[in-house]
């Protein structure tokens, strides 16, 4: 396993977003991993849409080749350590984004996503743009 893939990622995916697509196919699934954080973000996105079993039917497809990793203590420490990191130097980021880029650091996992500006002030994170 050697990613981590942000929601705005598997989102590009369900849409066959052609970079993105072209990215995936140029690695294995089994690298890649969603974080249970993402899914909580997609499925409440899901929860909120004008279609919701459509959309949660597309999001079971997403899942399917994809290792889920459940949030745990480690990423619980390593997200703390993040916040007060950006905290202390007066900047800050969404706590969902926060969950995960210590997800991401606490498996020492590449972080896919589009939001790169956000995810760069984290320290030791490494970022990906796949678009």
């Amino acid at each position: 396993m050697k990613y981590l893939l942000d929601s705005n990622v598997c989102i590009d995916l369900m849409r066959g977003h052609p970079n993105v697509v072209a990215a995936l196919r140029r690695i294995s699934p089994e690298d890649c991993a969603i974080s249970t954080v993402t899914l909580f973000e997609l499925v409440s996105g899901a929860g909120k849409s004008a279609n919701p079993p459509r959309e949660f039917q597309r999001i079971e497809k997403l899942r399917a080749p994809f290792i889920e990793i459940p949030w745990d203590e480690s990423a619980a420490i390593k997200s703390a350590e993040v916040r007060c990191a950006l905290e202390s130097k007066g900047q800050k980021i969404g706590a969902y984004d926060t969950l995960l880029a210590g997800h991401a650091l606490a498996l020492n996992l590449i972080f896919v996503t589009d939001n790169v500006k956000e995810f760069s002030r984290v320290d030791g994170l490494v970022v990906e743009n796949w678009r």
